[in-house]
């Protein structure tokens, strides 16, 4: 082996330990990488709260007397818990579902089209992603909560 060859691997350095509660709190994730992992939490959130969901389509369509209680549930409470937990869980739920669409588009998007897969446009994509869920989120939130 020639000597530039020995110089240039002694002055890398090297990473035999990777403490995680003192290395990755100071690890910045690039946006692709939080749309990806938040993709894969907003698909649990959704398969966790798949009975609820079941039960909010079921009490909202059945009968009128359940469709009442369904708007009850919401205003009042159920199950010992207010109404406005009920809120966050479905706001929980509204997030999910569209930030899972939103990132899911975004993939499909780069899974077709070659030109899409630059690192400025997984970039941006991942911007635009995050931005656009978080704020329809914010929307359906205020309609929610009665504020407009």
């Amino acid at each position: 082996m020639s000597e530039s060859a020995t110089n240039s691997e002694e002055k890398r350095p090297k990473f035999h330990n990777i403490h995680a509660f003192r290395d990755l709190p100071g690890y910045r994730w690039p946006p692709a990488a939080v749309v990806s992992g938040m993709h894969r939490a907003s698909g649990l959130v959704m398969f966790l709260l798949l009975p609820f969901i079941i039960w909010m389509f079921d009490s909202s369509v059945s009968s009128e007397i359940s469709f009442s209680k369904f708007k009850l549930a919401f205003n009042v409470g159920m199950f010992g818990l207010p109404g406005v937990v009920w809120k966050f869980v479905a706001l929980a739920l509204i997030w999910a579902y569209l930030h899972h669409f939103i990132a899911g588009v975004r993939h499909l998007w780069m899974d077709v089209s070659h030109a899409a897969v630059t690192k400025e446009f997984g970039r941006a994509s991942a911007i635009f992603t995050l931005t656009t869920s978080i704020g329809l989120t914010l929307v359906l939130g205020a309609k929610l909560f009665g504020i407009y």
